[in-house]
């Protein structure tokens, strides 16, 4: 070869190398920096949260994605905040916020909890396996506040509280937003319900409330102390429900003493909701006798003294109206839209009995309701079953939980050792919980898949 063409030839075997070596180096680079920005993103926008949307990675994400899971929402607030915050530099809120979170975080994934967003100083995370894990990681949340105050209280600062709520139920999971700026958000009464739980724990001075639809969905609630509270109802909805206080985090003395008047109490605030004071108050105070620190044992003695004095009563009136069936309760599947009126019928006329007092041979509420499951149940998941319902499972298991429930109330009933006009009101609430939170909202969810089926 001619000296002058090998100059003048294509890259030499050096340089080659060195542009090979320098394109290898680029893409290492830009793949750390992928990676690192995905990590970023993760921080923002949880994995979990877009397994839960079904998305695989952050770029799958549009605008009005949405999916449908049933979920435990839970709603975590710190007492007193405003006041709080009052008393701390900017700079210190952020490091106090961000310090508090810190410790909860960890707590809330240990449990298998997906952190959806932070509200200021509230939390709101979904729980997806079960309520179990939303109810342990609610109590192991107030565990680890114990730890942190005793840092602050070295630190020479006050302990804070806060309440903690829970609510499982049927949510979308979503995208909202504009082109520009778009955020992932739960959507669905059970979200409202979960921070209207929250906020009612400053009422009656508890840290931990639960809705029935959440001690329903446990698989094992006999692992927690649970106790029913009250019946509540949620701003702008007709029909009330059970709600219960979870009391595994008191200090050890006053749990134990709950324990022991937990009987007296439920039976308490059931007859302060039937009306029968004479038989509440000596009740509640058996409770502050035994437990002096139970705060919302004295709330409800207040309550009866002052309907005493002022016939002034706290409570939903349930018993005083009849439910009356509406459109908006049709599934258009006429089998199960037979059931519900019949249910419905039956939970007035007990109801009535209850109030009157009639409260004797009340075995034919439990024959009702062990031929309403025989009859209603297995024809519901056959349909489930031959229409592909993605939620038959979850279903199941409520109707389950529904037999067990009616069952035990049924043996108590016939042993004859409790209070029969007690029992009977705490079957009638098991059925009208029953009917606001299956009749008419799981089975309607079920007749509005087998409508779209039918139409696509």
């Amino acid at each position: 070869m001619n000296p002058d063409d090998q100059e003048h030839s294509p890259v030499a075997q050096e340089d080659i190398q060195e542009i090979l070596h320098k394109v290898i180096i680029a893409h290492q680079q830009a793949l750390a920096l992928l990676q690192q920005t995905e990590a970023a993103y993760s921080r923002l926008v949880p994995r979990q949260l877009l397994s839960l949307m079904q998305a695989k990675s952050i770029v799958d994400v549009k605008l009005g994605d949405q999916v449908e899971r049933k979920l435990s929402i839970m709603f975590a607030d710190i007492r007193d905040f405003t006041h709080l915050s009052e008393t701390m530099t900017p700079t210190e809120n952020f490091e106090f916020i961000n310090s508090y979170l810190s410790q909860m975080e960890p707590v809330i994934t240990r449990h298998h909890g997906i952190i959806d967003k932070y509200i200021g100083d509230a939390i709101m995370a979904l729980f997806e396996k079960n309520a179990d894990d939303a109810v342990a990681g609610g109590i192991a949340m107030l565990e680890r506040l114990n730890f942190y105050n005793a840092g602050r209280k070295r630190a020479g600062y006050k302990p804070i509280q806060i309440g903690v709520g829970l609510n499982t139920g049927m949510v979308m999971i979503g995208t909202v937003g504009g082109i520009n700026r778009m955020d992932s958000t739960v959507i669905g009464d059970a979200v409202n319900l979960a921070a209207r739980l929250e906020e009612a724990n400053k009422t009656y001075n508890t840290k931990f409330l639960i809705s029935h639809n959440t001690l329903y969905d446990l698989t094992r609630p006999d692992h927690y102390l649970i106790r029913f509270l009250d019946r509540f109802r949620v701003k702008g909805k007709s029909q009330p429900l059970s709600i219960y206080e979870v009391f595994d985090n008191d200090s050890n003395e006053v749990r134990q003493a709950k324990r022991n008047s937990l009987e007296y109490f439920e039976q308490a605030v059931s007859y302060y909701h039937l009306k029968l004071i004479d038989r509440a108050l000596p009740l509640f105070q058996q409770c502050i006798k035994i437990c002096p620190d139970d705060l919302p044992a004295h709330i409800y003695l207040e309550r009866c003294y002052r309907y005493q004095a002022t016939k002034q009563h706290v409570g939903t009136g349930e018993l005083d109206v009849l439910v009356t069936w509406k459109s908006e309760f049709q599934t258009n599947i006429p089998t199960l839209d037979e059931a519900h009126q019949e249910m419905l019928g039956r939970i007035n006329q007990y109801g009535l009995r209850i109030k009157q007092g009639q409260h004797q041979n009340f075995d034919d509420i439990y024959v009702y309701l062990g031929t309403h499951c025989e009859q209603l149940f297995p024809m519901e998941e056959a349909l489930m079953r031959e229409h592909d319902y993605p939620f038959l499972d979850s279903h199941r298991q409520e109707h389950q939980h529904f037999i067990k429930r009616y069952k035990e109330l049924q043996t108590r009933m016939q042993s004859g050792t409790e209070d029969a006009r007690y029992l009977a009101y705490r079957t009638e609430l098991l059925m009208l919980d029953w009917f606001s939170a299956h009749a008419i909202r799981a089975d309607r969810h079920f007749a509005r898949h087998l409508q779209n089926n039918k139409s696509s």
